[in-house]
């Protein structure tokens, strides 16, 4: 199970809608979309705009000016197309989540091969409300170094959260970008050991601070295990703490929950029904556990986004092997708030599809996105 082999296959970007109706069976899908040309495109996250409309951060190896674009697209309320727009140079760029911020303009993370000063750097874009740019930013060394999630933080500024192969102690270490509102550096941190570990998610906390969630295989008594960091408002190191058994552990998401402490998903091999199941972890404020859960069937399923709903439960986003009618499925998984399940949701067809970001919306259901083989134009 390589998460960032499985992050980096690209097919046709899909999104859909699922209504919050909760029944055992799941909820009515209102709509799908598909969104791309003849080549291969891939969805990495969605959220509700202002104006009830979506924003969604893609790949796109269909349209822009290089091997793969950064590729924007602002939807309305039925995922009906208003605006597309490419960003990236002659190389491949990747967009992976982007976020409306405070002044109705947009934040997009990502990475590039096309600018900066390694093989891939960090590559932050900043688009007005229409996607037109206002700014480009890269971060990063010599070598590689990923940003694979960017929030806009409380005084104006951003935290990009992801892995550096430039700097740090290992192999791979996480790397915590601390911006101000134009982009510049305000400091730059890097957590791990003298191996390999892997940034995937991160947001600023209710303390001014930072969590950060991934992977590590540093520190653990498995292959690789969760591993997640808190630090104060200066990236400096609050507490660590690692999750997961004697076999290979994924960590792709981390929130902050309404009680302080946090929700942490993914998947595990060394526990559950399956060969890979998906993996839910509740903790304090300080990180210790209170629960743990596994979802899934006989073969492998995959979580790669949690978050907290209103009513104080969970929406995991991800793919199945084990259900559904295609050979993998988009997964949506609805539990309360001790992690138990009130329902499933498989979307596919017969090929490949994937729900690699779910957000609740405003009128109580659910929005994904990710990728599909299935249908749509291209690849």
């Amino acid at each position: 199970m390589n998460g960032r082999l499985l992050t980096l296959l690209l097919h046709t970007a899909t999104v859909v809608l699922c209504a919050g109706t909760v029944f055992a069976q799941g909820p009515d899908i209102l709509w799908t979309r598909t969104y791309g040309g003849s080549a291969d495109d891939t969805g990495g996250s969605v959220q509700q705009t202002l104006d009830r409309g979506y924003i969604v951060a893609a790949t796109t190896y269909s349209f822009g000016a290089g091997g793969a674009d950064v590729y924007l697209m602002k939807l309305d309320a039925n995922g009906g197309t208003i605006w597309t727009r490419t960003y990236g140079g002659s190389s491949d760029d990747v967009g992976r989540v982007v976020q409306q911020t405070s002044d109705g303009n947009y934040i997009i993370a990502g990475g590039t091969w096309s600018f900066g000063a390694g093989s891939e750097d960090v590559y932050l874009v900043r688009a007005d409300a229409d996607g037109d740019t206002l700014w480009t930013r890269t971060y990063g060394g010599t070598s590689r170094d990923y940003g694979n999630t960017v929030q806009q933080t409380s005084d104006g500024g951003y935290i990009i959260a992801g892995d550096t192969f430039s700097f740090g102690t290992g192999d791979w270490d996480f790397y915590l970008v601390k911006t101000n509102a134009n982009g510049d550096t305000a400091w730059t941190r890097t957590y791990g050991g003298t191996r390999r570990e892997y940034g995937c998610s991160g947001q600023q906390t209710a303390d001014g601070g930072y969590i950060i969630a991934g992977m590590t295989e540093s520190f653990t008594i498995g292959l690789r295990d969760f591993y997640v960091v808190k630090t104060d408002a200066n990236g400096d190191t609050t507490w660590t703490r690692r999750y997961g058994g004697t076999q290979d552990e994924e960590c792709h998401s981390v929130q902050q929950t309404s009680d302080g402490g946090y929700i942490i998903g993914g998947l595990t091999g060394s526990f559950g029904a399956g060969y890979g199941d998906i993996y839910l972890i509740k903790t304090d404020a300080n990180g210790d556990t209170l629960w743990t859960r596994t979802y899934g069937g006989a073969a492998n399923d995959y979580g790669y986004s949690v978050q907290q709903t209103t009513d104080g439960g969970y929406i995991i986003a991800g793919e199945t092997y084990s259900f559904g009618v295609g050979h993998m499925d988009a997964y949506l998984i609805k539990t309360d708030a001790d992690g138990d399940t009130l329902w499933t949701r498989t979307c596919g067809g017969p090929a490949w599809d994937r729900a690699r970001r779910v957000q609740q919306t405003s009128d109580g259901g659910y929005i994904a996105v990710g990728l599909t083989v299935s249908f749509g134009a291209g690849g």
